[in-house]
């Protein structure tokens, strides 16, 4: 079965007082490091026209926030919005997936991801080009449509592959950081404690009523990993949880370079990124469909 990959992404700047620390693993931020980052993200926040106004200033350490100041702290740690609008615009991603089959072997492959980012999420452009051993294609998403394209030719992605594609681009990071954009609204679960991290559980409710829940430390506001459910085979919910870590800053945001995607509890991908590049040219004919 062919899977694709979780696709793999803004606010106005906020303040953030305190000291930040990478995920529960990676070595911390320096302080000085954490200066010049946010020196940065004001930086870009005086470049952005139009959005010099007056910001909420919000305490990350007072007892009570709301759901909407957990999901803007987020952005805020991610790179802030006009910092994230700026330069993730575009880019290319590459990469590795390896993918845990039901028989137990695994199945790898390379793959390269390009994008364009739109207004919102239905507007965006992907390309995800895979190489395994035995085939190359590629998944294409432009104009709210999916296609592939293989040796040239023109196809139609089998529905579970178009799900996947379709379901790891609504449910992931970057839809919690551009959940204003995209017509979402958030909802404070509350407040969690699991193996020793304090999280604020966040669900985020897109305009197709479809629903992420999100785990987010308290600490550092980074996303730790998120759940969702989607229909399977004879119409039966399957629960999925993608858990994100090895957090590194890429062109002064945050990205994390290892996911892994489980489904009813097995784990049933890993992604590690090799490189990630924003702010780069994405030629408009890598998204047209050959056959149109």
């Amino acid at each position: 079965m062919l899977r694709s990959l979780l696709a793999p992404p803004l606010f106005a700047a906020l303040l953030f007082v305190g000291v930040w620390s990478t995920f529960p693993g990676r070595a911390a931020v320096t302080q000085q490091n954490q200066n010049n980052q946010n020196n940065q993200n004001t930086a870009a926040a005086n470049q952005d026209s139009g959005k010099n106004k007056k910001v909420e200033k919000i305490d990350p350490n007072q007892k009570t926030l709301t759901a909407e100041q957990v999901a803007e702290l987020t952005v805020l740690v991610y790179g802030s919005r006009p910092v994230l609008a700026q330069i993730r615009r575009n880019g290319v991603e590459r990469g590795r997936i390896t993918r845990f089959m039901t028989d137990g072997k695994t199945e790898e492959a390379t793959y390269e991801r390009r994008f364009i980012t739109g207004e919102s999420a239905d507007k965006d452009r992907i390309r995800l080009d895979q190489k395994m051993p035995t085939m190359e294609y590629s998944l294409i998403f432009g104009e709210g449509r999916l296609w592939g394209v293989i040796n040239g030719a023109a196809f139609t992605p089998r529905q579970d592959t178009a799900d996947a594609f379709m379901s790891q681009h609504r449910h992931s990071i970057d839809s919690l950081l551009r959940y204003k954009e995209n017509g979402a609204t958030v909802n404070l679960v509350g407040k969690d404690k699991q193996k020793g991290l304090d999280l604020y559980v966040l669900d985020l409710t897109d305009k197709e009523k479809r629903t992420t829940r999100y785990f987010i430390s308290a600490r550092t506001f980074h996303i730790l990993w998120l759940q969702y459910e989607e229909t399977g085979p004879g119409d039966l919910p399957l629960k999925y949880s993608k858990r994100f870590s090895d957090y590194r800053y890429a062109q002064s945001t945050l990205v994390p370079f290892r996911i892994i995607l489980t489904e009813d509890g097995k784990q049933t991908q890993e992604t590690r990124i090799l490189t990630v590049t924003f702010g780069v040219k994405v030629d408009d004919t890598l998204f047209k469909n050959p056959e149109a």
